[in-house]
């Protein structure tokens, strides 16, 4: 059934059910539900490019993002995706994921937002200081920040606390006896790996311990780099006692490094990764690691913070910052005290 011929049905004007099924406020309550009413018996469906033109509205959120080939084997990740997926499609509306190399990222979101493909866009892995947040909120383009960034005016954005979990993993291998810790962090021109950092700095600096700068390495969000970085660990004249990895990218290639060596976590050295890793064949018992709860209902948080701010409601309200919790696994051990054997 098209436009007219629902129309005819309910003998009113195209223009009249037009206007009722994209809520203009010219029709009234009782025209608009009989509208919508008959619309959903028959099985109308409107067409979506006149609703464009008729609305300037695409029914559609974007995601731009730089895939790696981990990407789309992190289950968490792909909770977070589903979420999003299925609170839009409450609200009739769709997710278009496009694919962006790193180095034309900032030109696929001009194109985006240029040609009015999308609604409104969810921005994923934020910078510290990101030219795609301060481009968008020039334009006054909607969008919400997949973690947060310094931007002079209020803006939408969820995120967790990476301070307080990255202050949970530091915490719990002080009170194993552990003082000499090292950290594989993300690029730290990432804002979630930036305040990872100072987490682990502040607990660090509370109990009275100073890492030394080679203890604190850095390595992009690849297994090679993090392989690299513990190989780096490794190698200094002391290899640490503990190491926490702040992300579970890096940590692939970091637990490999310490396969290669011969070590084993929670034996030979601690470990914790931020975001956790798959059980490997033979285990029973998970890594020790710093989550993020819920994935899933992250995804819808920021699809309802997406479609509040489509319906007007002020920047400054929609913020949600969540809590990450510790789930001990079989990779961190309390340090050996002095005389007994550590397998080192």
């Amino acid at each position: 059934m098209n436009l007219r011929q629902l129309a005819a049905l309910l003998k009113l004007s195209p223009a009249t059910v037009s206007r009722a099924l994209n809520g203009f406020p010219e029709v009234n309550a009782e025209t608009r539900e009989r509208v919508l009413a008959a619309a959903a018996q028959h099985g109308y469906r409107p067409n979506t490019i006149a609703r464009k033109l008729a609305t300037g509205r695409t029914d559609s959120i974007g995601l731009i993002y730089p895939f790696e080939p981990s990407d789309l084997g992190d289950p968490v990740f792909l909770d977070v995706i589903a979420g999003i997926t299925e609170r839009l499609a409450e609200a009739q509306m769709d997710l278009i994921i496009v694919s962006a190399a790193q180095a034309n990222e900032l030109a696929t979101y001009h194109r985006m937002v240029s040609a009015a493909r999308v609604d409104g866009l969810i921005v994923a892995r934020t910078l510290v200081n990101d030219p795609r947040l301060h481009y968008l909120q020039e334009r006054g383009f909607p969008f919400v920040a997949h973690g947060r960034s310094h931007l002079t005016q209020p803006y939408p954005w969820f995120d967790y606390d990476n301070e307080a979990g990255m202050r949970l993993a530091v915490r719990r291998l002080l009170q194993f006896g552990h003082r000499d810790i090292g950290l594989i962090s993300a690029p730290l021109r990432m804002n979630f790996a930036s305040q990872r950092r100072e987490g682990f700095l502040q607990e660090l600096e509370q109990a009275g311990v100073h890492p030394a700068a080679h203890r604190l390495e850095t390595a992009e969000l690849n297994p090679s780099q993090g392989r690299l970085a513990m190989q780096r660990l490794l190698s200094a004249p002391s290899r640490p006692s503990a190491v926490v990895v702040d992300n579970n990218v890096a940590a692939v290639g970091a637990m490999q490094a310490l396969r290669e060596a011969g070590l084993t976590p929670g034996s030979d050295i601690s470990v914790i990764v931020f975001g956790g890793l798959p059980l490997a064949d033979g285990e029973t018992s998970p890594i020790s690691a710093v989550l993020q709860p819920e994935p899933r209902r992250a995804g819808q948080t920021m699809a309802e913070l997406m479609l509040a701010r489509l319906s007007g409601e002020p920047a400054d309200t929609l913020t949600r910052l969540w809590q990450p919790v510790l789930r001990p696994g079989n990779s961190d051990a309390p340090l050996p005290r002095q005389g007994e054997p550590d397998g080192r």
